[in-house]
C-alpha cells in the first residue's frame, strides 16, 4: 500500500462539515453553528454517526486500506450491538463489507442518563481483490459509529469521482431514517431509495433529534438540493416535546425556513410510518427492561391516552395535522407534497415484518420502505419524478 492520500472534503458525499482532530477528520451531517446551538447529547451523537456519508474516489487500485476509529454505543445491562458494517460499492454494486475493530466504546445507562467513554485504538478495514481497471469505488461509512477517518491507502493513485449530474435529495427524518437496525449503510430505507431513483442522498436522518429544531430547518434551508423530504413526527411523540398547540405552527415555520432557501424545489412532507404502541398513546417512550431477559430491549409507550384531552401528540393526531398544514399551503405552494407514512408501512406490513423494539424496522422492512418509497416519490406521478436538476 504505497500510496497514502489525504481524506479531504473532496472524497466525501453526504456530509456537510469537515472536523479536523487528533486523529485525522470527522464528518459532521450538521454544520458547525446548528451544532453550537444545541448542547443535547444525542443530537451530537447522531449528526456525528456518518449515515448517508460515503468515500467516492476514481482509482485503477486493486487494494483499499481505511485507518479509522469509531465510537460505538453499548448500554448498561443490554446485550452488545452489532458491530458497524463498511459497504463498498464498485461502479455502483456491492462489492464488499467489512467492520473495523478497536474503538471508543460509549456506555450508556439507560435508567439513570449516566454515560462513560472507553476509550479503544484505530483500526483498519481493508478490500482487495478489486479488478484491475478503471472504477468507481464508494465506501460507504457505518451510520450506527461515530467514524474518525484516520489514512486512506491504496496500489494505485486515488482521484475525485466528479459530479455526475443526478439530482441531489436531502432527506430529513428520525432514527428510522438515520437507519436503525438497518443491514448496512447503503441498505438503510432512505439509501435504497435513492439507489432506486437514480439520485446522491444527503441523509439528515438524526436519530432521536427530528424535533422542528430552528437549526435543523435552516440547514435544510442552506444546503444545495434538488428534491427535499422531511419526516415528521416520531421523535415528537417518543420525547414528549411540545403540545397540539405548539405543534401546527412550529411545522408552519420548520417549512417556511426551508422556503427561504428553496422557493420551489419539490418539498414533501412524510408522516410517521406505523409504530402500534403510539398510535393513540402519547410518548414519552420507555425502555422496557422486563424485556432484556430475552436478549433484545424493547419500548413501550408511557403516557395514557386520556392525556389526547389536554393536547399531547400520538401519531394519528400527527398524521392528521401535518395532512392538514400541507392542504392548506400547497393552494400557493404547488410544489409541496405529503405522503401519509402508513403507505411505506402500515397495518399489514407490522403484521408480516414486526418492528422487534415497538418502534424500529428490522433490514427487511428498511428494504420495503426504501422500495416503496422509491415508487412513490420517484416513480411516475410522484412528486419527484420530473424535478429539474
Amino acid at each position: 500500500m504505497p500510496i497514502t492520500t489525504p481524506i479531504t472534503a473532496g472524497l466525501l458525499r453526504g456530509a456537510l462539515d469537515l472536523e479536523r482532530t487528533e486523529h485525522g477528520v470527522l464528518p459532521h451531517r450538521l454544520p458547525a453553528k446548528a451544532r453550537a446551538q444545541c448542547a443535547d447529547g444525542q443530537l451530537a451523537m447522531a449528526e456525528a454517526q456518518p449515515s448517508g456519508v460515503r468515500l467516492v474516489f476514481r482509482t485503477r487500485a486493486t487494494a483499499v486500506e481505511l485507518d479509522a476509529l469509531r465510537t460505538r454505543n453499548a448500554y448498561q445491562g443490554a446485550p452488545p450491538r452489532p458491530d458497524g458494517v463498511y459497504d463498498l460499492l464498485v461502479d455502483g454494486r456491492p462489492a464488499a463489507q467489512a467492520s473495523v475493530t478497536g474503538g471508543n466504546v460509549l456506555m450508556m445507562d439507560m435508567s439513570t442518563g449516566s454515560t462513560e467513554t472507553r476509550p479503544g485504538p484505530v483500526g483498519t478495514v481493508r478490500f482487495s481483490g478489486l479488478p484491475d481497471r478503471f472504477k468507481d469505488v464508494e465506501i460507504w461509512l457505518p451510520y450506527n459509529e461515530i467514524t474518525e477517518l484516520v489514512a486512506l491507502r491504496t496500489d494505485a493513485p486515488v482521484e475525485p469521482l466528479p459530479d455526475g449530474g443526478r439530482k441531489q435529495w436531502v432527506h430529513h427524518g428520525s432514527s428510522i431514517s438515520h437507519g436503525s437496525d438497518a443491514a448496512s449503510p447503503s441498505t438503510t430505507w432512505p439509501a435504497l431509495a435513492a439507489s432506486l431513483g437514480g439520485v446522491d442522498l444527503t441523509n439528515l436522518g438524526l436519530g432521536g433529534s427530528a424535533l422542528l429544531d430552528p437549526f435543523t430547518a435552516r440547514t435544510l434551508r442552506d444546503v444545495p438540493a434538488d428534491l427535499i423530504s422531511v419526516k415528521i413526527g416520531i421523535n415528537l411523540v417518543n420525547t414528549d416535546l411540545m403540545r397540539l398547540r405548539a405543534f401546527g405552527p412550529a411545522v408552519h415555520g420548520f417549512l417556511d425556513t426551508i422556503r427561504e432557501g428553496h422557493p420551489t424545489t419539490p418539498l414533501l412532507v412524510v408522516s410517521p410510518l406505523l409504530c402500534p404502541i403510539h398510535e393513540d398513546t402519547p410518548g414519552p417512550s420507555a425502555p422496557d427492561f422486563s424485556s432484556l431477559s430475552a436478549g433484545r430491549l424493547r419500548f413501550r409507550a408511557a403516557g395514557d391516552p386520556a392525556e389526547r384531552a389536554g393536547g399531547k401528540l400520538t401519531l394519528n393526531i400527527i398524521r392528521d395535522e401535518l395532512a392538514r398544514i400541507v392542504k392548506q399551503r400547497a393552494v400557493d405552494d404547488p410544489n409541496l407534497h405529503h405522503l401519509d407514512g402508513r403507505d411505506l408501512y402500515g397495518e399489514a406490513d407490522f403484521a408480516e415484518l414486526p418492528l422487534p423494539d415497538q418502534l424500529h424496522p428490522d433490514a427487511a422492512a428498511h428494504r420495503r420502505i426504501g422500495e416503496r418509497f422509491a415508487t412513490l416519490a420517484f416513480g411516475p406521478g410522484g412528486p419527484f419524478a420530473t424535478a429539474p436538476t
